[in-house]
């Protein structure tokens, strides 16, 4: 008779925002920093602010070198310091941030998911990264195994198929909009990049082209073998999210 098993993890989430200027070829113009702050563009105006009533808001820029909207066919370039404030403002959002299996049984494997959301309107549009503190443990230093699969292949950055109750361990699947092209369907997972062995933060969201509540599903999946150590088991997981302007 095995004893129960049970396990739980928190999610963790990080923003990290990331603004990259790049040089330009205007004289009189460069970053001015000190240890209280940073202003980009420098540029001494005849009239420049936000005026406002009852009625309207207006952001102005007068004095810049060539202010103002360009469009072709083929492009479009918004020129001046009102154009800083993007149209769509960078957010990124997690439901269930607890993700609690509960009590395992050996040879059955459970899943619970969250959902991602992103908003992003920097040129550069954005990517969401993850990781894991380490393999799922209890106090004692127990251990779940990372996933690899049911033929043994996949990886921290390659997905695989783990559709068999005799494939054990701990890992993900990613289904939705701009998720990474190996998660094929339901049935391809990876495991977390593990902190605690050096790896890489992996991209589970990504789009270089801006966008409004863009929405992937991150699907949890663990499945233990007869032989696992009964305890508590937990691990973090990080999620970061990089806008680019």
């Amino acid at each position: 008779m095995v004893s129960p098993k049970s396990l739980f993890f928190l999610t963790t989430l990080f923003f990290l925002l990331a603004i990259y200027v790049l040089p330009q070829d205007v004289q009189g113009q460069a970053k001015i920093v000190s240890p209280n702050y940073i202003i980009q563009m420098p540029n001494f105006n005849s009239g420049a602010g936000i005026p406002s009533s009852s009625g309207y808001k207006l952001d102005t820029t007068i004095g810049q070198t060539a202010p103002g909207l360009y469009s072709s066919s083929g492009y479009r370039v918004r020129s001046g310091f009102q154009y800083i404030h993007s149209i769509i403002p960078f957010s990124f959002s997690m439901s269930n941030f607890l993700i609690n299996f509960g009590t395992l049984i050996p040879g059955t494997p459970v899943t619970l998911t969250s959902t991602l959301t992103v908003s992003a309107g920097g040129a550069g549009g954005y990517k969401v990264t993850t990781r894991e503190s380490g393999s799922l443990q209890t106090s004692g230093g127990q251990s779940i195994p990372d996933a690899t699969c049911d033929a043994g292949t996949c990886t921290e950055s390659a997905a695989g198929v783990w559709s068999q109750a005799t494939t054990y361990g701990f890992g993900y699947n990613m289904s939705g909009q701009d998720i990474p092209s190996d998660f094929i369907n339901s049935t391809y997972f990876r495991h977390f990049a593990n902190a605690s062995l050096s790896q890489t933060d992996q991209i589970v969201m990504i789009n270089a082209n801006v966008g409004r509540s863009r929405t992937a599903t991150i699907t949890y999946k663990v499945n233990i073998s007869g032989v696992q150590g009964s305890g508590r088991y937990q691990n973090k997981i990080l999620f970061t999210a990089i806008p680019s302007f």
